[in-house]
């Protein structure tokens, strides 16, 4: 299985692309949330990092499933945090990197064609930021203004897209 690599060559990459489209076309000065935003991206090159839970021995591909798993986990624990986490960044990707993928994965024939990838997106990183005490505390914060400004931050997403793929 692939292990992430915080400084990696790919990270760097997608810090410079993700601090252009915030800062430079959206103003939008906030280095903890692009630090955030482009250490996503290079994580989710790899798709174990995009499916990295399973519920006995299946990937949980859909947000639905997530949230199933969510909800059966003990609200305090460290893993319901990190899988709200997930679900942010999962419908965060989609909804900004990749939204023409958001026919296939919403189609009739899933579960999640009755999940609204924003509204959980923002739900799901507001849970996750309510884990304040220790080591979370940074990114709580960090993740309580990805579900404040969600929509800022897909169409950001979609501008680091655009420079990566028309340099």
């Amino acid at each position: 299985m692939w292990k992430y690599d915080d400084d990696s060559v790919l990270r760097r990459f997608f810090s410079g692309l993700t601090e252009n489209a915030f800062v430079a076309d959206l103003g939008v000065a906030d280095p903890p949330l692009v630090d955030y935003l482009s250490g996503m991206l290079s994580r989710f090159v790899h798709m174990d990092a995009i499916h990295r839970f399973r519920e006995t021995g299946k990937t949980l591909a859909e947000v639905a499933d997530m949230l199933l798993e969510a909800e059966a986990m003990p609200p305090e624990g460290r893993t319901a945090r990190e899988l709200h986490r997930h679900i942010g960044d999962f419908t965060l990707f989609w909804t900004g990197v990749y939204p023409e993928g958001l026919r296939r994965l919403r189609s009739a024939m899933k579960k999640d064609h009755f999940v609204d990838y924003c509204q959980q997106g923002k739900r799901s990183y507001w849970i996750a930021s309510t884990f304040e005490d220790e080591p979370y505390r940074e990114e709580a914060a960090v993740l309580r203004r990805l579900s404040e400004q969600f929509e800022l931050c897909a169409f950001g997403l979609g501008k680091v897209r655009q420079e990566w793929q028309h340099p």
